[in-house]
Protein backbone atom coordinates (compact mmCIF):
# COMPACT_ATOMS: atom_id res chain seq x y z
CA UNK A 1 0.00 0.00 0.00
CA UNK A 2 1.10 3.59 -0.54
CA UNK A 3 2.37 5.62 2.32
CA UNK A 4 -0.66 7.45 3.80
CA UNK A 5 1.09 10.82 3.86
CA UNK A 6 2.08 10.44 0.20
CA UNK A 7 -1.55 9.78 -0.75
CA UNK A 8 -2.75 12.91 1.08
CA UNK A 9 -0.17 15.14 -0.58
CA UNK A 10 -0.07 13.74 -4.09
CA UNK A 11 -0.88 16.01 -7.02
CA UNK A 12 -1.71 15.23 -10.61
CA UNK A 13 0.03 16.17 -13.83
CA UNK A 14 -1.81 15.17 -16.99
CA UNK A 15 -3.82 12.69 -14.96
CA UNK A 16 -0.76 11.06 -13.38
CA UNK A 17 -0.41 11.20 -9.59
CA UNK A 18 3.00 12.35 -8.33
CA UNK A 19 3.17 10.70 -4.91
CA UNK A 20 6.91 10.76 -4.13
CA UNK A 21 8.18 14.28 -3.47
CA UNK A 22 11.85 14.04 -2.55
CA UNK A 23 14.91 11.83 -2.80
CA UNK A 24 14.70 10.96 0.91
CA UNK A 25 11.08 9.86 0.58
CA UNK A 26 11.88 7.92 -2.60
CA UNK A 27 14.72 5.93 -1.03
CA UNK A 28 12.83 5.16 2.18
CA UNK A 29 9.53 4.17 0.55
CA UNK A 30 11.09 2.16 -2.29
CA UNK A 31 13.40 0.29 0.08
CA UNK A 32 10.56 -0.47 2.49
CA UNK A 33 8.40 -1.74 -0.37
CA UNK A 34 11.23 -3.94 -1.66
CA UNK A 35 11.85 -5.37 1.80
CA UNK A 36 8.14 -6.19 2.13
CA UNK A 37 8.33 -8.49 -0.88
CA UNK A 38 5.54 -6.82 -2.84
CA UNK A 39 6.20 -5.99 -6.48
CA UNK A 40 5.93 -2.42 -7.75
CA UNK A 41 7.09 0.02 -10.42
CA UNK A 42 8.82 3.38 -9.99
CA UNK A 43 8.52 5.92 -12.81
CA UNK A 44 9.90 9.46 -13.06
CA UNK A 45 7.56 11.86 -14.85
CA UNK A 46 8.95 14.58 -17.11
CA UNK A 47 7.67 16.66 -20.03
CA UNK A 48 8.86 14.14 -22.61
CA UNK A 49 6.82 11.48 -20.81
CA UNK A 50 3.78 13.79 -20.78
CA UNK A 51 4.08 14.15 -24.53
CA UNK A 52 4.40 10.39 -25.03
CA UNK A 53 1.47 9.68 -22.69
CA UNK A 54 -0.87 11.43 -25.14
CA UNK A 55 0.30 9.42 -28.15
CA UNK A 56 1.20 5.95 -26.82
CA UNK A 57 -1.63 3.94 -25.20
CA UNK A 58 0.80 1.27 -23.95
CA UNK A 59 2.86 3.92 -22.18
CA UNK A 60 -0.24 5.42 -20.57
CA UNK A 61 -1.42 1.97 -19.43
CA UNK A 62 1.99 1.32 -17.90
CA UNK A 63 1.98 4.65 -16.04
CA UNK A 64 -1.42 3.89 -14.58
CA UNK A 65 0.10 0.81 -12.94
CA UNK A 66 3.03 2.61 -11.31
CA UNK A 67 3.01 2.53 -7.53
CA UNK A 68 5.53 5.34 -7.10
CA UNK A 69 5.96 8.36 -9.40
CA UNK A 70 8.50 11.15 -8.87
CA UNK A 71 8.91 14.58 -10.46
CA UNK A 72 11.68 14.31 -13.04
CA UNK A 73 12.11 17.74 -14.57
CA UNK A 74 11.87 21.26 -13.23
CA UNK A 75 8.52 22.02 -14.95
CA UNK A 76 6.93 19.12 -13.06
CA UNK A 77 8.40 20.50 -9.83
CA UNK A 78 6.90 23.92 -10.58
CA UNK A 79 3.49 22.37 -11.23
CA UNK A 80 3.70 20.67 -7.85
CA UNK A 81 4.55 23.90 -6.10
CA UNK A 82 1.67 25.60 -7.92
CA UNK A 83 -0.50 23.03 -6.15
CA UNK A 84 1.08 23.76 -2.78
CA UNK A 85 3.27 20.65 -2.72
CA UNK A 86 6.95 21.31 -1.89
CA UNK A 87 8.19 18.70 -4.35
CA UNK A 88 11.86 18.26 -5.28
CA UNK A 89 13.21 16.99 -8.58
CA UNK A 90 14.04 13.29 -8.36
CA UNK A 91 15.31 11.69 -11.56
CA UNK A 92 16.02 8.08 -12.38
CA UNK A 93 19.68 8.92 -12.72
CA UNK A 94 19.62 10.46 -9.23
CA UNK A 95 17.87 7.44 -7.71
CA UNK A 96 20.32 4.76 -8.79
CA UNK A 97 23.20 5.44 -6.40
CA UNK A 98 21.30 6.14 -3.13
CA UNK A 99 18.99 3.18 -3.73
CA UNK A 100 22.01 0.98 -4.41
CA UNK A 101 23.67 2.25 -1.23
CA UNK A 102 20.57 1.37 0.78
CA UNK A 103 20.33 -2.02 -0.91
CA UNK A 104 23.97 -2.61 0.00
CA UNK A 105 23.33 -1.73 3.65
CA UNK A 106 20.20 -3.88 3.94
CA UNK A 107 21.34 -6.80 1.80
CA UNK A 108 18.65 -6.40 -0.87
CA UNK A 109 19.59 -8.39 -3.99
CA UNK A 110 19.58 -6.40 -7.24
CA UNK A 111 19.14 -7.22 -10.93
CA UNK A 112 20.34 -4.78 -13.63
CA UNK A 113 18.75 -4.47 -17.07
CA UNK A 114 20.74 -2.17 -19.30
CA UNK A 115 21.72 -1.07 -22.79
CA UNK A 116 24.75 -3.34 -23.30
CA UNK A 117 26.86 -5.89 -21.39
CA UNK A 118 29.82 -3.49 -21.40
CA UNK A 119 27.80 -0.62 -19.93
CA UNK A 120 26.29 -2.89 -17.27
CA UNK A 121 29.70 -4.25 -16.30
CA UNK A 122 31.34 -0.83 -16.04
CA UNK A 123 28.39 0.72 -14.21
CA UNK A 124 28.21 -2.21 -11.76
CA UNK A 125 31.92 -1.87 -11.03
CA UNK A 126 31.53 1.85 -10.40
CA UNK A 127 28.50 1.28 -8.17
CA UNK A 128 30.44 -1.24 -6.09
CA UNK A 129 33.25 1.29 -5.73
CA UNK A 130 30.87 4.00 -4.55
CA UNK A 131 28.44 2.14 -2.29
CA UNK A 132 30.32 -0.95 -1.16
CA UNK A 133 29.39 -4.56 -1.64
CA UNK A 134 26.18 -4.75 -3.67
CA UNK A 135 24.44 -8.09 -4.20
CA UNK A 136 23.98 -8.03 -7.98
CA UNK A 137 22.30 -11.38 -8.61
CA UNK A 138 21.89 -11.00 -12.36
CA UNK A 139 21.97 -8.72 -15.37
CA UNK A 140 20.73 -8.67 -18.93
CA UNK A 141 21.19 -6.46 -21.98
CA UNK A 142 18.42 -6.79 -24.57
CA UNK A 143 19.10 -6.38 -28.27
CA UNK A 144 19.01 -2.92 -29.90
CA UNK A 145 15.47 -3.42 -31.24
CA UNK A 146 14.08 -4.72 -27.97
CA UNK A 147 10.29 -4.95 -27.85
CA UNK A 148 9.01 -4.89 -24.24
CA UNK A 149 6.12 -7.16 -25.26
CA UNK A 150 8.18 -9.73 -27.19
CA UNK A 151 9.35 -13.28 -26.47
CA UNK A 152 12.76 -11.80 -25.61
CA UNK A 153 11.03 -9.66 -22.99
CA UNK A 154 9.26 -12.74 -21.61
CA UNK A 155 12.62 -14.51 -21.29
CA UNK A 156 14.12 -11.47 -19.55
CA UNK A 157 11.25 -11.37 -17.06
CA UNK A 158 11.74 -15.06 -16.29
CA UNK A 159 15.46 -14.49 -15.75
CA UNK A 160 14.70 -11.67 -13.31
CA UNK A 161 12.10 -13.78 -11.47
CA UNK A 162 14.49 -16.71 -11.03
CA UNK A 163 17.39 -14.50 -9.90
CA UNK A 164 15.88 -13.83 -6.48
CA UNK A 165 16.26 -10.07 -6.94
CA UNK A 166 14.10 -7.72 -4.88
CA UNK A 167 15.03 -4.63 -6.89
CA UNK A 168 15.55 -4.37 -10.63
CA UNK A 169 17.06 -1.27 -12.22
CA UNK A 170 15.69 -0.86 -15.75
CA UNK A 171 17.79 1.40 -17.97
CA UNK A 172 16.27 1.10 -21.44
CA UNK A 173 14.81 4.58 -22.01
CA UNK A 174 11.19 5.65 -22.26
CA UNK A 175 8.74 4.26 -23.18
CA UNK A 176 10.30 0.78 -23.41
CA UNK A 177 11.48 0.59 -19.80
CA UNK A 178 8.10 1.61 -18.35
CA UNK A 179 6.10 -0.74 -20.59
CA UNK A 180 8.47 -3.59 -19.72
CA UNK A 181 8.35 -2.84 -15.98
CA UNK A 182 4.55 -2.79 -15.93
CA UNK A 183 4.46 -6.17 -17.69
CA UNK A 184 6.69 -7.62 -14.96
CA UNK A 185 4.22 -6.97 -12.15
CA UNK A 186 2.34 -10.26 -12.60
CA UNK A 187 5.23 -12.37 -13.89
CA UNK A 188 7.80 -11.31 -11.26
CA UNK A 189 5.50 -10.30 -8.40
CA UNK A 190 8.11 -9.96 -5.65
CA UNK A 191 10.38 -7.51 -7.47
CA UNK A 192 10.41 -3.71 -7.45
CA UNK A 193 11.22 -2.25 -10.87
CA UNK A 194 12.90 1.16 -10.86
CA UNK A 195 13.21 2.90 -14.23
CA UNK A 196 16.47 4.84 -14.30
CA UNK A 197 16.88 5.98 -17.91
CA UNK A 198 20.49 6.87 -18.77
CA UNK A 199 21.81 6.30 -15.23
CA UNK A 200 23.99 3.33 -16.19
CA UNK A 201 25.48 5.23 -19.14
CA UNK A 202 26.37 8.11 -16.84
CA UNK A 203 28.08 5.76 -14.38
CA UNK A 204 29.89 3.87 -17.13
CA UNK A 205 31.07 7.11 -18.75
CA UNK A 206 29.43 6.39 -22.12
CA UNK A 207 27.31 9.52 -21.68
CA UNK A 208 28.26 12.73 -19.87
CA UNK A 209 25.68 14.20 -17.54
CA UNK A 210 25.20 17.95 -17.17
CA UNK A 211 27.37 19.71 -14.56
CA UNK A 212 25.85 20.10 -11.10
CA UNK A 213 25.02 23.78 -11.68
CA UNK A 214 22.73 22.88 -14.59
CA UNK A 215 21.11 20.06 -12.60
CA UNK A 216 20.40 22.23 -9.56
CA UNK A 217 18.96 25.16 -11.55
CA UNK A 218 16.57 23.21 -13.77
CA UNK A 219 18.80 23.61 -16.83
CA UNK A 220 19.87 20.04 -17.49
CA UNK A 221 17.70 20.05 -20.62
CA UNK A 222 19.69 23.01 -21.94
CA UNK A 223 22.99 21.21 -21.42
CA UNK A 224 21.67 18.16 -23.26
CA UNK A 225 20.26 20.29 -26.07
CA UNK A 226 23.55 22.13 -26.57
CA UNK A 227 25.42 18.82 -26.47
CA UNK A 228 23.26 17.16 -29.12
CA UNK A 229 21.00 19.70 -30.89
CA UNK A 230 20.29 17.59 -33.96
CA UNK A 231 18.88 14.70 -31.95
CA UNK A 232 17.10 16.65 -29.21
CA UNK A 233 15.83 19.91 -30.75
CA UNK A 234 12.59 18.42 -32.07
CA UNK A 235 11.94 16.57 -28.81
CA UNK A 236 12.35 19.68 -26.69
CA UNK A 237 10.13 21.70 -29.00
CA UNK A 238 7.41 19.11 -28.46
CA UNK A 239 8.01 19.29 -24.71
CA UNK A 240 7.76 23.09 -24.75
CA UNK A 241 4.45 22.83 -26.59
CA UNK A 242 3.06 20.54 -23.86
CA UNK A 243 3.85 22.86 -20.94
CA UNK A 244 1.18 25.60 -21.44
CA UNK A 245 -1.57 22.99 -21.49
CA UNK A 246 -0.24 21.40 -18.30
CA UNK A 247 -0.19 24.79 -16.55
CA UNK A 248 -3.77 25.53 -17.63
CA UNK A 249 -4.89 22.09 -16.46
CA UNK A 250 -3.16 22.65 -13.10
CA UNK A 251 -4.91 25.94 -12.31
CA UNK A 252 -8.27 24.44 -11.14
CA UNK A 253 -6.37 21.96 -8.97
CA UNK A 254 -4.34 24.81 -7.44
CA UNK A 255 -7.48 26.90 -6.79
CA UNK A 256 -9.10 23.95 -5.03
CA UNK A 257 -6.04 23.50 -2.83
CA UNK A 258 -5.96 27.18 -1.86
CA UNK A 259 -9.67 27.30 -1.13
CA UNK A 260 -9.25 24.28 1.11
CA UNK A 261 -6.54 26.08 3.05
CA UNK A 262 -8.68 29.18 3.53
CA UNK A 263 -11.81 27.33 4.61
Amino acid sequence: MRDANAVQREFRVDGISINVHSMHQAVSTITAAAESGHGFCVFTLNLDHCNKLRTDPRFLAAYRRARFVTADGFPIVLLGRLNGVPVRRTTGADLLEPLSAQASRTGLPVFILGPSPAVIARASEELQRRVGELAVVGSYAPGPNFDPESLEADAAIERIRRSGARLCFVALGAPRQEIFAARCLERAPGVGFVCVGAALDFLAGTQVRAPRFFQEHGLEWLWRLLSNPQRLAARYLRCAAVLPRLVIDAIPQAITVRRGRLS
